[in-house]
Parts: structure tokens; C-alpha cells; sequence
């Protein structure tokens, strides 16, 4: 029963009422491994920033699971490099989405797929030159 929890997180990326999660719960909701959350948290340093556990185990907060799925979109549906990403939250400094209420977010990604699109109708136009 739980994991059947875990796989409907993952598909409609639903993040539980939870204070901490554990790495292997981020992964299931994430839909990515381990060894590409813990990259993702050593690229992002200043919006990925798990807690310890005394046992030494990561304990994400609910902001990190957010941040991890806006990263998550930006290089998987939106096709941003891991430094194209980084710029893009430089350029906000990082804590302007972190924190923040879900619509905020929600517009930011409605701005960037507006600007993709735009992106690539201008790359049709040049290719079609």
C-alpha cells in the first residue's frame, strides 16, 4: 500500500504532508535515483539543503522536495544544462523561489515556457531562412 502511495507521488508529483523526508521518499516522488538527487544537491547548493538526522541520514525539508522538482522540470521537460539552470536562479539569487508561496513558482514556470516556445518559433523561422 505504501509504495502504491509513492508511485502516485511520483506520477503526478504530489508531495506528502510531511515536515522531513528521507532520500529514498524524495527519489519515489522525484522519479530520479539517489546518486542524481545527491549530484543535483552538490550543483545546487543554495536551494538543495537537506538537514542531518543524528544517524547521519539526509532529512529534506518540503521547500527542498519543491526545489528538487523545479529542477527536476527546468532540465528534464524544459531542456536546461545544469549551468543554464544555475544562471537561472542565480540571476533570481536562488532565494527568491525558494520559500516562496506555490503560485509564485507556478508563474515562474508559466514564464519560461512561454519563453521557450517563443525560442523555438524562432528557431523554426531561422531554420525554415
Amino acid at each position: 500500500m505504501e509504495s502504491q502511495i509513492g508511485e502516485e507521488a511520483e506520477h503526478q508529483g504530489v508531495i506528502p504532508d510531511k515536515r522531513y523526508f528521507k532520500i529514498g521518499e524524495v527519489c519515489e516522488i522525484a522519479g530520479v535515483k539517489q546518486h542524481v538527487l545527491r549530484y543535483w544537491e552538490s550543483e545546487f547548493k543554495q536551494l538543495i539543503r537537506p538537514q542531518r538526522a543524528s544517524s547521519k541520514q539526509r532529512l529534506y525539508r518540503r521547500v527542498d522536495v519543491e526545489n528538487i522538482l523545479t529542477i527536476k522540470k527546468l532540465l528534464k521537460e524544459d531542456g536546461f544544462t545544469i549551468p543554464g539552470a544555475k544562471k537561472l536562479f542565480a540571476g533570481r539569487k536562488g532565494s527568491e523561489l525558494k520559500g516562496q508561496p506555490e503560485k509564485s513558482k507556478k508563474d515562474v514556470t508559466a514564464l519560461l515556457a512561454g519563453l521557450k516556445s517563443e525560442l523555438l518559433a524562432i528557431r523554426q523561422i531561422l531554420q525554415d531562412e
